[in-house]
């Protein structure tokens, strides 16, 4: 058993998720997440901005945020954002524990903005969602291009300096 499926499970059952639902949504998320990567949170959202609509169910990752819709009236399920962490910019959220619930914005690669309102059943699980979407969003992964140590096969600069000879200016012997 992967990574993706053994976490999957206990995550959604740590938001009060029913298996039924969980079980519909999983095709989508088994084709747009990796089998390496954990799921940090699965909950179910709303949209503040769209009344009419259906069910959302959100799924964050350490590398992706998916989140699924299904529709009212014929229960039928889409993939309605699909995004690496790293493809999403301006992210905010705000916890709010008198209405019990977090909002969460960003805006995808495409310049759509997104916004996601997560109802919880206790004040408390509004400070745990605020803790792993700042997991998630604040201590992100560093570009692959700061996270280049060296390349296989290439010598350190130094050494290659070496190789070459000292540099020699032009009219000087």
């Amino acid at each position: 058993m992967d990574m993706f499926s053994r976490t999957f499970l206990p995550a959604a059952a740590e938001t009060g998720l029913a298996t039924q639902t969980v079980s519909r949504h999983m095709p989508i998320f088994r084709r747009c997440v990796g089998s390496g990567d954990a799921p940090i949170l699965v909950t179910r959202c709303s949209r503040p901005d769209h009344q009419s609509g259906g069910e959302y169910l959100l799924l964050l990752t350490h590398r992706r945020l998916v989140v699924t819709r299904q529709s009212r009236v014929l229960h039928r399920l889409r993939l309605h954002l699909n995004a690496e962490l790293r493809e999403l910019s301006d992210v905010t959220w705000s916890p709010d524990p008198r209405s019990q619930s977090v909002e969460l914005a960003a805006t995808a690669i495409d310049g759509v903005r997104e916004r996601f309102l997560i109802r919880t059943h206790h004040p408390k699980q509004v400070w745990q969602v605020d803790t792993l979407l700042n997991h998630a969003f604040r201590t992100r992964l560093r570009t692959p291009a700061e996270r280049l140590v060296a390349t296989i096969g290439e010598p350190p600069l130094t050494a290659r300096r070496e190789r070459r000879g000292p540099l020699l200016t032009p009219g000087v012997v």
